[in-house]
């Protein structure tokens, strides 16, 4: 399988018409051979993947394949799982995020996370856009603090719908909305890349649209990467797509090319419904 999806690998490179340099440069995320572990339970295994800057990249693949697990593991909140462990490699910007002299709280603050189901603090709208900026210290109360929460509701679709509502409880909002307003809580302590962990599996299909719309937005600023169950999505929304199972990843290409003509077999039964 390794050989298979070294192969892959190269096959992308030289389908993507960016000479090799430049594609090096393009890079925001490297991972090379890594592997993470549950006490015993080795759940990624030998994964070496490129994240593009600016772009979409999605990771697909059946429940427990691995998928949330690397996605965790890209800003470390895996580190607050007991007895796990990982080996490897993940550079942010040639920068290896395992050494122990990163400092997570500032690498969580350069990478986000936007979770599964909307999960505002119970607190007002207002006060959940500008929690991350007081507690970092990135602005004052006043108009600084006040620019920062309207530019994040603005970057998030939200500003002109709950404008007037600034000091009611987030609980109050739809569903779609306490989902945007965990994307501008999340940038607004302006980080560098987004994950998002199945960010509508928990909304209904118009929302879900508003907020695939709302990422190819922010993908103009934001490198983010993507967990999905929903094949449509990863097809309309990312530029790359990973392929997941049972914590390998077999097949990583542009998006196009992964769902038009997959190279390997277990790609394409997954992606047609006859596995998974």
């Amino acid at each position: 399988m390794m050989d298979e999806q070294s192969s892959t690998g190269d096959q992308s490179l030289m389908d993507d018409q960016t000479p090799m340099a430049e594609q090096i440069n393009d890079n925001k995320i490297e991972v090379q051979d890594f592997d993470f572990y549950y006490g015993d339970f080795q759940a990624l295994k030998s994964l070496n993947i490129s994240v593009r800057r600016n772009q979409i990249t999605a990771l697909i693949g059946p429940s427990g394949c691995g998928k949330s697990t690397f996605l965790r593991a890209m800003n470390r909140m895996n580190d607050t799982i007991r007895n796990t462990r990982a080996e490897g490699i993940v550079l942010l910007d040639s920068k290896n995020i395992y050494d122990e002299d990163v400092d997570v709280t500032e690498l969580r603050q350069r990478v986000g996370m936007v979770f599964q189901r909307p999960n505002p603090f119970p607190q007002s709208v207002y006060d959940n856009v500008a929690f991350g900026p007081r507690v970092l210290g990135l602005a004052r109360e006043g108009n600084g603090l006040e620019e920062i929460v309207q530019e994040s509701l603005e970057n998030a679709g939200l500003w002109h719908e709950i404008r007037h509502r600034l000091r009611d409880p987030a609980f109050g909002l739809s569903p779609g909305q306490q989902q945007r307003l965990c994307i501008a809580r999340t940038i607004a302590v302006r980080p560098e890349v987004i994950l998002m962990d199945e960010p509508c599996s928990a909304l209904d299909p118009v929302a879900t649209l508003h907020i695939e719309d709302l990422m190819r937005q922010l993908a103009e600023q934001y490198t983010i990467v993507i967990v999905t169950h929903n094949m449509q999505q990863a097809a309309r929304a990312s530029h790359w797509t990973g392929f997941f199972w049972l914590g390998k990843l077999v097949e990583f290409n542009q998006t196009a090319e992964i769902f038009r003509a997959p190279h390997e077999k277990l790609t394409e039964s997954y992606i047609t419904g006859r596995r998974g």
